[in-house]
């Protein structure tokens, strides 16, 4: 694990991501690394699938504000420059994926809750970073 250049740190925003985050700043602190870190908010539209017929706007406006002031202060907390913290809307997956070639990222850190069998083939986030990633991913076990 040298010769990393550039980190992303995938969190959730949950009390986990703290351990997930130690592993990141040892990582690129190690290796003289940029570390970004990303939080990926979910349409609610995604979760209800657009069959509800609600407007929810307002609604997601203020999980964006939450999370803006959530990792903003996660971030000082663990010495993240402001400009490397990221908060985008879509699929969790897929924005990692995108964040981690804008940035050039050699590698991901993500947080895994260790589920197994039918919970592990019906997908998790770190279980989809790890299978479409293009740089390594280091999947710090929680929970």
């Amino acid at each position: 694990m040298s010769n990393y250049k550039n980190v992303l740190l995938a969190i959730d925003l949950t009390d986990e991501a703290q351990e997930v985050a130690a592993k990141a700043v040892a990582l690129s602190t190690n290796n003289n690394a940029t570390l970004h870190v990303i939080h990926v908010i979910e349409p609610l539209s995604f979760a209800y699938g657009g069959d509800i017929p609600m407007d929810f706007s307002g609604i997601q406006e203020e999980i964006q504000k939450q999370a803006e002031v959530q990792l903003s202060e996660f971030s000082k907390k663990n010495h993240i420059a402001a400009e490397n913290y990221h908060i985008v809307l879509g699929r969790p997956e897929t924005e990692i994926h995108r964040m981690a070639e804008d940035i050039n990222a050699d590698v991901i850190v993500v947080g895994s809750h260790g589920r197994h069998g039918l919970a592990l083939l019906l997908g998790s986030t770190a279980n989809g970073v790890l299978h479409g990633a293009r740089c390594d991913v280091l999947a710090v076990r929680v929970g």
